[in-house]
């Protein structure tokens, strides 16, 4: 079952002019693949990103509500942009969309690629440690956030 919340349900907060105030917008983990996602994001190309509930869980984080801001970091942990939820979703991964899979930014032409990729990310070492869990996977049954994004403003 789907849980959606979506920018036409919330009005927006006033503009947030000091991103340190802001919570922080860390795509992947601090390395390659970080850059290359930030860099999509500023170039326009990735409007979208998918965790999982288990790592919200893991860091005791809520879910990202429409409307909130967040400072984007590369991966020396410095915020790059200030990025608003347009919408969220909480459903199995196993219902991601192809266009949700393109709108992530990283070439998708179907949910197959989008899938395999992801899962070699959710299946690695970085993300088993971060979870505690060595034998940690992903199904089709596992609950995912799939969160849309804009870029207000770039920092820098």
């Amino acid at each position: 079952m789907e849980q959606t919340e979506s920018a036409e349900q919330v009005e927006n907060p006033e503009p947030v002019e000091n991103p340190d105030s802001l919570k922080p917008f860390a795509l992947a983990f601090p390395g390659p693949l970080r850059d290359q996602l930030v860099a999509a994001v500023l170039s326009g190309e990735k409007t979208s990103t998918t965790g999982l509930m288990v790592e919200f869980e893991a860091e005791g984080e809520e879910l990202p509500r429409v409307g909130e801001r967040w400072a984007l970091l590369d991966s020396e942990e410095r915020p790059v942009a200030v990025v608003e939820t347009t919408e969220v979703r909480v459903l199995p991964v196993g219902e991601i969309d192809l266009r949700f899979a393109i709108d992530e930014g990283e070439g998708y032409t179907t949910v197959a690629e989008w899938r395999a990729s992801h899962d070699r990310f959710w299946h690695g070492a970085e993300m088993r440690e971060f979870l505690g869990d060595p034998e940690f996977t992903v199904t089709d049954a596992t609950m995912a956030v799939a969160e849309r994004f804009k870029v207000v403003r770039r920092l820098g």
